[in-house]
């Protein structure tokens, strides 16, 4: 099953591509922001006669002006607009992460069908080849007027029950590959083991592993918004502040000296109701929407968390008890009903019965197996790898 994560994890998986992009694109537009605009040059030809337009008829003519603006956004605009790009980098960062759990959960849970859907379908086609074995010896009996028709009736219909069953667990083994091919493609395709994977003996404790869930991916993602939106707060703010513009020029004359200016232009922020006012309110009551969203999703991660380490504790009691005791008592039943069979002290129905019954709990103690894992996969998603 680990040799599986490690292959899907080492594929280039479009998802997890898709928002490394994303971040790259927002790490350049992070740098892009944080810069002035482009310096605006401009060519005049300032104050010409329009009687002759000669260039050197009037003295306040100037052949050639040239001039330069710079215009310098408000406040600390540049720098936070900046940051806010670097947040919103660290939110696409932080869903690549999350994408890779998730592809680590996908793979695990789906192996985790496939095996024991398969094992399944084997116990089943193994149980059906020795339960041909006794029609064979039944027809004899038939035969020889020791038994009724109803025996072998009974077997047959018993017999197509099973090649349902194994028609069935070979169509959720087929969906499962289908899920596992999804991420680690031909290789899902392999043979798996006979034997399903140990359940781990790990004593957890939910207020030890809930302060994990502040480290999940998701809720590094929300973080980082929010950091974003409250740098949009202080973005707002700098809209209060008068936006700055730098001009040069230089004019060219034909008969007089050349003139030169240098000039600064402000904007007066003066009617901020319908504008400032507003952005800020908005940023603000996005910056609250922001925390909400984060708070809950920690409650729906926290509520993920006390389902499956409560799944992986009760399906590790089931198992137990299935390991010790039902499995071991189904196991006797058996050989008792063969006993007694055999001695004519029972009749076939309730022979098959009990065989029935010792394979529906091996196909369940497989089937405790892949939803314990799965509970197990589940709580690595949530806290990390690291238990």
């Amino acid at each position: 099953m680990e040799a599986a994560v490690s292959i899907a994890l080492a594929a280039a998986d479009p998802v997890v591509q898709q928002f490394m992009a994303r971040t790259e694109a927002l790490e350049h537009e992070a740098v892009a922001d944080a810069r002035l605009p482009d310096p605006m040059v401009s060519a005049q030809v300032v104050n010409v006669p329009t009687d002759t337009f000669r260039l050197d008829q009037d003295g306040m003519t100037q052949a050639l002006r040239l001039g330069l603006r710079q215009e310098i956004p408000a406040g600390r605009t540049l720098a936070i607009r900046g940051r806010q790009r670097s947040s919103e980098a660290e939110a696409e960062h932080a869903q690549a992460e999350l994408a890779r759990r998730q592809i680590t959960l996908e793979t695990r849970q789906a192996w985790l069908e496939l095996a024991w859907q398969e094992q399944a379908a084997a116990v089943l086609r193994h149980s059906r080849s020795r339960i041909e074995q006794q029609i064979e010896s039944l027809q004899s009996r038939f035969a020889a007027g020791g038994l009724h028709a109803q025996a072998l009736l009974r077997t047959d219909l018993e017999l197509a029950l099973l090649d349902d069953r194994v028609a069935e667990h070979r169509r959720l083994a087929d969906r499962a590959r289908a899920t596992l091919a999804r991420h680690i493609g031909g290789e899902a395709y392999r043979p798996l083991p006979d034997r399903m994977p140990e359940i781990e003996a790990v004593e957890l404790d939910l207020n030890q592993l809930r302060p994990r869930l502040v480290t999940h991916p998701a809720v590094a993602a929300k973080q980082a918004r929010i950091d974003a939106a409250e740098l949009g707060i202080e973005l707002a703010k700098q809209a209060y502040k008068p936006r700055l513009a730098v001009e040069a020029g230089y004019g060219l004359r034909s008969e007089r000296p050349d003139l030169a200016s240098i000039g600064v232009s402000l904007s007066v922020p003066l009617f901020t109701g319908n504008r400032q006012d507003r952005r800020h309110s908005a940023a603000v009551r996005r910056s609250s929407a922001a925390q909400f969203e984060r708070d809950a999703l920690l409650l729906d991660l926290r509520r993920q968390l006390e389902q499956a380490v409560t799944d992986w504790q009760r399906y590790r009691e089931r198992l137990a008890l299935y390991e010790k005791v039902v499995a071991e008592r189904a196991r006797d039943t058996v050989e008792a009903s063969v006993t007694t069979y055999a001695n004519g002290q029972t009749d076939f129905a309730e022979l098959i019965g009990s065989q029935l019954t010792e394979l529906d709990t091996r196909i369940k103690q497989a089937e405790l197996k892949a939803r314990a894992g799965s509970a197990w996969a589940q709580i690595l998603f949530l806290t990390g790898e690291q238990l």
